[in-house]
């Protein structure tokens, strides 16, 4: 790729991101932030799927598929291993998906 202008503006903003999620406190909060927004999709997801109650079989697999895919790359690490910013709020947001489905079924459970 070519040395532009451009190109060395995005390298600098990734760069100045990456320093800036290096504070804990930052890092804990979009962490915090990501497990809320799985969530906040696992709320809206059984919303939107429910309604028109014809894809509810398809849609369950394709969740199904992504949270498996997210498990093997989050778990294919070494258990010690320092894992990057986007593979742990990856997880989280997953975590926060599953979280969010399990309390909507308990909810029509009741």
């Amino acid at each position: 790729m070519q040395n532009t202008r451009l190109n060395n503006l995005f390298d600098a903003i990734a760069t100045r991101l990456g320093q800036w999620f290096l504070n804990p406190w930052r890092r804990l909060s979009l962490l915090i932030m990501s497990f809320l927004f799985g969530f906040f999709l696992a709320n809206v997801t059984s919303t939107t799927a429910g309604q028109r109650a014809e894809l509810d079989i398809f849609v369950a697999g394709f969740l199904v598929v992504l949270t498996e895919v997210t498990s093997r790359i989050f778990y294919s690490q070494n258990f010690f291993a320092k894992r990057s910013l986007f593979v742990e709020s990856l997880n989280l947001l997953k975590v926060g998906f599953i979280y969010g489905l399990f309390l909507e079924a308990f909810k029509l459970g009741s």
